[in-house]
């Protein structure tokens, strides 16, 4: 679905679609786009993640021609990167712009110009070689915001690309190889955010547990999170977005363990809990690796909350296979899940594995989402009569450090830090006393 609808007052829009690096680029976009004069334009940034995020992106950019015939359309984004000539065949698309291109404002000074003067269809297409890429996150280092609109926390992306292969995934041909940004740049823009009034920060990535490869001395995650919070110390809370619960370092361990002020919260990439299904994915971990970081974790931090990824009907998938996945979600203790079906992605070695029915592979997302949803009561039941800290956000609601979302008894101002009384639930989100 579309992190965010297209704001009609601008002169530029913006619909983007997938994950919060893509929300963070379209911020970005819109403001380079707009610093080149670009008028009567919409943005959309896509997501190629599954065959269903690219069949929306193409739906959402037919029907914005139909609402607004004379607005100009211009696709970026990880399903452009990976099918450029797809959305360019499309009769509403003026431009596709590459991922690495949507981060340069002479990309969309260029884009402004052959807009004005009008290109022929082999124009169309400017998308370059993601593989060769070697800069991260210029919006980070160049200064524009990291926040995204209508959320009180600002997300800092410190890391691209992936260089692994998982046999599923499309996304490393769509964001190029891993790259990190160095750690000063970061600290210095954390620093900045603070100072701005940011009480929350979320470090995100690609794969953001294989942050520092490239740079000098080849610093881990768990250093960047410790520099971060030495030098920085004004900052109340420091989360972190999905990880690799193989690739977690050492260090990131101890300052889990050891650190109030980064989040007890996790999102793991687990995917499945059948070790041959993880094998053909392609995945660096076993089933027990992820119990026991799970355990481990939990009993040097018994607050932490787990969420995970998981995908169900993955090509080959038994019900015994399926039912391991299930079992996980008691096995690791996960309390919030991202359940995707199976989606083949043209290239990637699962779309030639023998498919599962898709009727199952929809059926076992419906399970798995009601194992999902009967994990997250009985979180929601456990904190019922605890006192949290929770940061507020906009419509009279909060998340406590484990991310739980809570409906406050009155509204406060967005950023504000308290302390609360949970008095109920919902069975979706907890209520404040």
């Amino acid at each position: 679905m579309p992190l965010a609808a297209p704001a009609p007052a601008s002169p530029v829009e913006v619909v983007s679609f997938g994950c919060r690096l893509n929300a963070l680029d379209s911020a970005s976009a819109k403001a380079m786009a707009g610093a080149a004069g670009l008028e009567n334009a919409v943005i959309v940034n896509t997501c190629a993640v599954t065959a269903e995020a690219v069949k929306q992106a193409r739906q959402t950019i037919r029907r914005l021609k139909r609402e607004a015939p004379t607005r100009r359309i211009i696709v970026t984004g990880c399903a452009a990167q990976t099918e450029p000539a797809r959305f360019a065949a499309m009769g509403e698309v003026d431009r596709v712009l590459g991922n690495a291109e949507k981060t340069a404002p002479e990309a969309w000074q260029a884009t402004r110009a052959a807009l004005d003067f009008g290109l022929g269809s082999e124009a169309k297409i400017v998308v370059g070689d993601i593989m060769a890429v070697r800069e991260t996150a210029p919006h980070l280092l160049d200064g524009p915001a990291d926040t995204i609109e209508g959320h009180t926390r600002a997300f800092v992306q410190v890391q691209d690309g992936c260089d692994h292969r998982c046999t599923f995934c499309v996304i490393p041909y769509g964001r190029g190889n891993s790259r990190s940004v160095p750690m000063g740049a970061v600290v210095a823009r954390v620093r900045e955010l603070v100072e701005q009034g940011t009480r929350e920060i979320v470090l995100t990535g690609v794969d953001l547990t294989s942050y520092g490869a490239g740079l000098p001395g080849a610093p881990r995650l768990g250093t960047l999170v410790r520099t971060l919070l030495r030098h920085v110390p004004e900052l109340p809370r420091l989360r972190l977005s999905s990880l690799d619960s193989v690739e977690v370092d050492d260090e990131l361990r101890r300052a889990l363990a050891e650190e109030e002020r980064l989040m007890p919260h996790l999102h793991l990439s687990l995917q499945a809990g059948d070790d041959l299904i993880l094998k053909r994915m392609k995945r660096r971990h076993s089933r027990q690796d992820a119990i026991g970081f799970c355990r481990a974790l939990r009993q040097a931090r018994p607050d932490v909350v787990f969420g995970a990824d998981l995908i169900a009907g993955f090509p080959t998938e038994s019900e015994t296979a399926f039912r391991a996945s299930l079992d996980l979600v008691d096995a690791c203790g996960l309390t919030h899940l991202h359940v995707f079906p199976f989606s083949p992605r043209p290239g990637t070695p699962a779309a030639r594995m023998p498919a599962v029915d898709p009727a199952l592979v929809k059926e076992r997302a419906r399970r798995l989402r009601e194992k999902g949803a009967h994990a997250l009561l009985r979180h929601l039941a456990a904190e019922v009569g605890a006192r949290r800290e929770v940061l507020a956000e906009r419509g009279g609601l909060a998340r406590t450090k484990s991310f739980t979302p809570v409906r406050l008894a009155s509204a406060l101002a967005p950023g504000t830090l308290t302390h609360i009384r949970i008095a109920g639930h919902d069975g979706v989100r907890l209520i404040a006393a």
